[in-house]
């Protein structure tokens, strides 16, 4: 891996002056309108069974701009309204490779505020950074410098629900170098009562940051929802108060796991997680809450991409692998495990299992068998034989 190719978004916070809060807010605006233009042309072709590509929705915004309804789209940067029908196109792509859903209009209340530009949209010297359209540079809290001789090749704008303003500058990081290697591997199995639990035995405590702020987040709610919907000012203040609360139980979880992510692949050559289809958990509304303050996907989302920046490896076992039922001594399979089940016996052995470690050490063991052999590994069936790993790919059969 070149460090070159290595591209970094850095992130910051900024305040707007008066004048400059207006002109992003115009361009949110026309971005929205834009995007959802588009997306209204291409589904009255896609109902004609007719597709309408990138090249002909930039011509339609060169359309608009000339008509007197529209005219407005050319007080903003012509920028973030390009980038917004390549993110259109972008979510087409998607679609019709079966990866997301239909793309979905763009809401002024729900639909996240930003703005992107690219090179010729903005102008950054000195460390100064003056969008188009700007005539003095954003007022950016620079809480981390940087890369030495970084220039940003596209920058996105945005305000969150909480009102705070930001500011993402996408650069080549050349500090990202593959770190020395390591014959250390590990087998993380996530949870509720701990977050982590890794084969060597160590238990990361679940900090629950969702509900250590539940109290403040509940009367925040009850407040907004005796605001009368017709009370604009008085109801989006409290709309608001509910988003810096959300903000905050959002960004606690986010500095952790970026802590935690970071010390592990520093620490462990290969990293084994198991497979699991959050999405399918949440369904189950006893414990949809806690999963989803555990941020199971956002964990394995900044191991991957953190392990690929770093010359490190994560392998994903498969999620019916039975790490929890399997003693990871003798192999031994047992035939039920309840989730109340903290601590075990295995009957063959012996051997008294802490479940969560168990688990670890399970999928420890077929990750590196996975690395070993190339293979994949799937459910195992039968009690004795320890862990099995086959391969997934079934063999061509000859005619």
């Amino acid at each position: 891996m070149t460090t070159s190719h290595v591209k970094r978004a850095f992130k910051y916070r900024f305040h707007p002056t008066d004048a400059q809060t207006a002109e992003l807010s115009r361009t949110f605006g026309c971005v929205r309108k834009v995007y959802n233009m588009a997306l209204a042309a291409r589904t009255e072709a896609w109902a004609r069974q007719d597709r309408v590509n990138y090249n002909q929705t930039s011509a339609m915004l060169t359309a608009w701009k000339k008509t007197e309804e529209l005219a407005f789209l050319n007080d903003v940067s012509s920028v973030p309204l390009q980038q917004a029908l390549r993110h259109l196109q972008t979510a087409f792509t998607h679609f019709f490779a079966k990866r997301a859903k239909y793309p979905r209009f763009k809401s002024r209340k729900r639909s996240r505020k930003s703005a992107e530009y690219t090179v010729s949209g903005f102008r950054f010297r000195d460390g100064k950074l003056t969008p188009a359209k700007m005539s003095e540079p954003l007022d950016i809290v620079w809480s981390r410098p940087l890369p030495n001789g970084a220039k940003p090749s596209t920058v996105t704008v945005s305000q969150d629900a909480a009102g705070r303003w930001f500011v993402s500058m996408l650069c080549d990081d050349p500090t990202v170098r593959p770190l020395p290697a390591t014959d250390a591997a590990v087998g993380i199995d996530v949870g509720l009562d701990h977050l982590l639990t890794l084969s060597t035995g160590e238990k990361v405590v679940n900090a629950r940051h969702e509900r250590r702020d539940r109290a403040r987040l509940a009367m925040a709610q009850r407040e907004l929802s005796r605001k009368a919907k017709d009370d604009g000012t008085n109801r989006a203040k409290a709309r608001r108060k509910v988003a810096r609360v959300h903000a905050r139980i959002a960004d606690r979880r986010r500095d952790m796991l970026h802590k935690l992510t970071t010390r592990l692949v520093r620490e462990n050559q290969t990293l084994v997680i198991e497979d699991l289809a959050v999405r399918n958990t949440v369904k189950n509304h006893t414990l949809a809450r806690a999963i989803s303050d555990a941020s199971w996907s956002e964990f394995r989302s900044m191991l991957e991409y953190k392990a690929a920046w770093y010359g490190r490896e994560v392998i994903a076992v498969d999620r019916f692998f039975p790490s929890s039922k399997l003693c990871s001594s003798c192999g031994t399979l047992q035939k039920r495990m309840p989730l109340g089940v903290r601590m075990w016996t295995c009957d063959s052995c012996g051997t008294t299992h802490d479940r969560d470690v168990n688990a670890a050490k399970n999928l420890l063991a077929a990750g590196l068998a996975v690395t070993v052999c190339g293979a994949g590994v799937r459910p195992q069936r039968s009690s004795p034989g320890g862990q099995s790993a086959t391969k997934q790919k079934t063999p061509r059969r000859e005619p």
